[in-house]
């Protein structure tokens, strides 16, 4: 009896000491999962089921059990029984996870005001259906054959648009998805918080060359900072973006109030400008500075939408905010991938929409020069490829990028937008474009 309870005490202490260990990943998980499925359900108006199979399905989030409230409009995620967490949607501003007892503050009750889609103007300038056109520069079964190539369980793609001259050429969906299905955007959320500065600096309410407005910083080293360097990635400033662990970037995401406010708190461990590090923290401190241009919250919600949104009719387009009702500019925009094309072209076309400027040629330049440190890899909060990334594709194509394949390419030469909405960012994208642009005869 004594070596009985003294292995039993013993596998007690190990199973304690095993869910204390993993007891952080656990919430995270949960966090992730609950995040997930209540956007999923209540903003992008899946299923339940369908989530669960397609959206949560992964290691190690599918480990959590899922359920919603319909009527409380809540998601909940469960680890084992032995944690919860709770997702609420709110109308305008999506969804965010709250503790048990969170009591939603007006803030993040807030939402924006939006205009009317236009129904009657053609696609793109407007949301009308778009009209026919075929180019007989266009090889149209090459062109078919390689958007094709990217729905397979290799590549895992959700929607395909490819734009040439302003016109659809090559449109397709996975199972489960059309041309009104709302897709999350991930990390190419960051390009439209850069653009939001973008168009502040060509109105001249900004400069982007000022310090960053931060008093924590007014004492120490990190006084240096200027915005231009948060929009290069590129302040020097702590940041581990790892979504496969505990990391400063899930622990943003999936445990914060105010995500505008982690990276502020944190200390230089280079020098600006000459430390390029990815940070999703960084894009939610732009966020908090954008904020900070406005003197209430309500034209700071506003603003995103009647300046670049709902103006180049991306109507579809939901911008997600935190408990502060701060927009998560890191993460979390949703949009049709015809919607998502549209933000393309805005930058095919130097900022100018159907006679409307939002911003400039130097804009777009400045945007797409290369971040010292990066290789060449990024801009402004957008993606290059002068370095070379791509092979086979133009040097001066740029695009947004986000987590598991999210991409919309824009290629000035071939006067091109491809958009790619997938679930692996393994995908063979320097084939697909090099094919794609092969098929012009």
């Amino acid at each position: 009896m004594k070596i009985f309870k003294r292995v039993l005490l013993l596998f007690l202490t190990i199973v304690l000491g095993a869910v204390f260990y993993n007891y952080p990943k656990l919430n995270i998980v949960a966090g992730y999962s609950a995040k997930s499925t209540g956007s999923s359900v209540f903003v992008a108006k899946r299923s339940l089921e369908f989530t669960d199979a397609t959206d949560t399905n992964f290691t190690p989030i599918n480990l959590a059990s899922n359920s919603v409230d319909e009527k409380e409009k809540a998601a909940y995620s469960s680890v084992f029984g032995l944690l919860t967490r709770k997702s609420v949607y709110r109308d305008g501003v999506g969804t965010v996870l709250v503790k048990k007892d969170t009591e939603l503050k007006p803030a993040a009750l807030l939402k924006p005001k939006r205009s009317k889609a236009d129904f009657s103007t053609p696609y793109p300038y407007g949301n009308g259906p778009a009209k026919d056109s075929v180019f007989t520069n266009i090889n149209y079964d090459r062109l078919n054959t390689a958007v094709s190539g990217m729905f397979n369980d290799t590549n895992k793609t959700r929607a395909v648009v490819v734009i040439y001259k302003d016109k659809i050429i090559a449109e397709k969906y996975d199972e489960g998805f059309n041309k009104e299905s709302l897709l999350l955007g991930w990390s190419m959320t960051k390009s439209i918080t850069s653009t939001m500065f973008g168009i502040l600096q060509c109105q001249g309410k900004i400069n982007v060359y000022e310090k960053a407005p931060f008093k924590e910083w007014e004492n120490d080293e990190r006084k240096n900072i200027t915005i231009h360097n948060l929009l290069q990635m590129n302040s020097g400033l702590e940041w581990v973006e790892d979504y496969n662990s505990i990391s400063d970037v899930t622990k943003m995401l999936f445990l914060e109030e105010d995500m505008t406010q982690v990276q502020v708190n944190k200390p230089l461990v280079g020098k600006p400008n000459e430390t390029w590090n990815y940070s999703s923290g960084t894009t939610n401190v732009l966020s908090g500075i954008l904020r900070k241009q406005f003197q209430t919250h309500q034209e700071y919600l506003d603003f995103w939408y009647s300046d670049l949104i709902d103006k180049i009719g991306m109507n579809s387009m939901l911008v997600e905010t935190d408990l502060k009702g701060n927009y998560i500019g890191s993460s979390y925009a949703w949009a049709t991938a015809r919607d998502w094309a549209k933000f393309g072209l805005l930058y095919l076309h130097n900022g100018q929409w159907n006679g409307q400027s939002l911003f400039d040629a130097d804009w777009v330049k400045y945007a797409t020069t290369p971040t010292p440190t990066s290789d060449g890899w990024y801009g402004a909060q957008i993606w290059l490829n002068a370095g070379g990334r791509y092979p086979d594709v133009p040097r001066n194509m740029y695009s947004f990028n986000g987590y598991q394949g999210q991409n919309v390419f824009i290629l000035p030469d071939q006067e091109m937008v491809v958009v790619r909405m997938g679930l692996t960012k393994n995908a063979n994208v320097n084939h697909f474009l090099s094919e794609l642009i092969n098929s012009f005869q």
